[in-house]
């Protein structure tokens, strides 16, 4: 996939690392064109898009590596999170990532991941990088069930712990046919919307931090109509 043309050449490629969480839901089948949307729309608004997978041991029954972009896009699985710790004082996987990312989406948040999320568990790389993230940085979930778990009382309780409490942003599913073959509410998002909030979120936090510091942002905007 190639790269689309800078709209802005004279402003400077910012590089921004993006954590993506997959987890046990078909959606994940979406992950690499999630991936390849996130870093050609961070280009249109001069990023250079670094991104690191988490995925869960049911999230790569849906996806393979070889999916992947090739450039700027690493998988990390469980057992990676064991492999490269062998005593005290090596670097701790789930931490390690938490420092590495300017940003965290969960797409696909699958029912089980929602509920460990929303109840502060973390049994898996996933959930401890997202128990032990910094709350200063943007969070984005992007839910993905069936339509009757969408609609089952416990997940209304569990998203107002995500947005209230916790401060995440939630990427509202669609209705569709999905693949157990129901129609409803309850298929994740396109990844070209998801993508679009990821940057979006990315922008709006480097304006932040820029008026925090009384930096004039002006020349790192594109020059869109």
């Amino acid at each position: 996939m190639s790269a689309p043309q800078n709209t802005n050449p004279a402003a400077e490629m910012r590089t921004k690392r993006v954590l993506i969480g997959a987890t046990g839901s078909v959606a994940s089948i979406k992950v690499p064109l999630l991936a390849k949307s996130i870093i050609a729309q961070g280009h249109d608004k001069n990023m250079q898009i670094e991104i690191a997978i988490a995925a869960s041991n049911s999230a790569l029954h849906f996806f393979r590596q070889e999916q992947l972009p090739e450039e700027n896009v690493t998988l990390y699985t469980d057992k990676d999170e064991w492999a490269k710790w062998k005593k005290i004082g090596d670097p701790v996987l789930h931490i390690e990532l938490r420092k590495w990312a300017d940003i965290c989406v969960v797409a696909p948040l699958d029912a089980n991941t929602m509920a460990k999320v929303a109840n502060g568990f973390c049994d898996n790389m996933l959930t401890c990088v997202l128990r032990a993230w910094d709350m200063s940085k943007p969070r984005v979930v992007c839910p993905a069930m069936n339509p009757m778990m969408w609609e089952h009382p416990i997940t209304d309780a569990q998203l107002v712990v995500l947005r209230d409490q916790l401060g995440f942003h939630v990427v509202s599913p669609i209705s569709k046919g999905l693949a157990c073959g129901d129609v409803g509410m309850g298929a994740m998002a396109e990844p070209e919307v998801i993508a679009k909030v990821v940057v979006e979120q990315l922008v709006a936090a480097d304006l932040s931090t820029a008026a925090t510091n009384g930096v004039d942002v002006s020349e790192t905007k594109t020059t869109e109509p």
